[in-house]
């Protein structure tokens, strides 16, 4: 696989959006927390970094050094990183496979909630079936469609709101060598487009998700003026890093399904502009620690 292709690929684009490879969300681990550090500092400033300014910042996250510097050692082992000494002291370089994931990463991160246009109120319709006894094909097809944004009816039959996913779903079947059939449709005089929204995504686990996300950084929102007032760098970086990580799980978790089918009230519009006033309040200070240290 090339490193363009491995980009746009869910296995691989998995861990930079805080998932599993079966695209189901992962909690927060020590080397989920430097995969976003990673994504937040070191990819946009000359894609290096010395082991203690990563050290530095992962105390602050709560992270032992031990640990991190345990998950530098495995990222090295599988071509996440490179290392480079500098007498008594260690400089890590993003790899050319890590480079291309991350930007991928940041790019699906920053522009989820921003990008979509109106919806035409058109569903693509997949069907798609595999025997049950190709259980690596099943799973493989449904993580796939999943990370493209369709919801599953059941029975083989996949939907998604928006056109421009169609393209991906054929090339995974593709790839896949699984056959079915795409066509486009609207809702007609019986059901409606909430019910199939309703059927194919789980909607309330997913308000619970920005709900909770949300709640979390209240209290980063309620204390952002006394921060401003007073800027700690490093408590600064820390607690964008920890904002990104808490919010990096959503572009995988929400299809952005349009407002017409979802309920009222719904939770992202909210969580979308809390995530970029905070991350944008945060930024300065933080870079500017960051770069001090390199």
């Amino acid at each position: 696989m090339t490193t363009a292709s491995a980009a746009t690929n869910p296995a691989t684009l998995a861990p930079v959006l805080g998932a599993r490879r079966d695209g189901s969300a992962r909690a927060s681990s020590s080397r989920g927390l430097l995969m976003t550090v990673l994504g937040e500092y070191v990819l946009p400033h000359s894609g290096q970094a010395w082991t203690q300014t990563i050290v530095g910042l992962m105390e602050q996250l709560g992270v032992r050094e031990k640990a991190t510097r345990q998950a530098l050692a495995r990222m090295d082992e599988h071509g996440w990183l490179s290392r480079q000494r500098h007498g008594r002291r260690t400089r890590w370089h993003l790899t050319e496979h890590a480079t291309a994931l991350l930007h991928a990463g940041a790019e699906r991160i920053y522009e989820f909630g921003h990008g979509r246009s109106a919806w035409d109120e058109h569903w693509v319709v997949l069907l798609a079936s595999v025997p049950e006894r190709d259980r690596r094909a099943r799973a493989r097809m449904g993580t796939g469609l999943s990370w493209a944004g369709f919801g599953s009816l059941g029975q083989g039959v996949w939907i998604s709101p928006w056109r421009d996913q169609e393209q991906a779903a054929a090339a995974l079947l593709t790839d896949l060598g699984i056959e079915g059939t795409t066509f486009v449709a609207t809702v007609g005089q019986l059901g409606s487009g909430e019910s199939l929204a309703a059927q194919g995504w789980d909607l309330p686990a997913l308000a619970v998700s920005y709900h909770d996300f949300l709640k979390d950084t209240d209290p980063l929102a309620k204390g952002g003026a006394d921060r401003a007032a007073k800027p700690d760098g490093l408590q600064a970086a820390a607690d964008l890093a920890s904002l990104v990580d808490r919010w990096r799980r959503f572009p995988f978790l929400d299809p952005e399904l349009p407002a017409l089918v979802l309920p009222r009230d719904w939770p992202r519009a909210v969580a979308v502009e809390r995530f970029a006033h905070l991350r944008a309040g945060l930024g300065g200070p933080a870079r500017e620690w960051w770069l001090a240290r390199e």
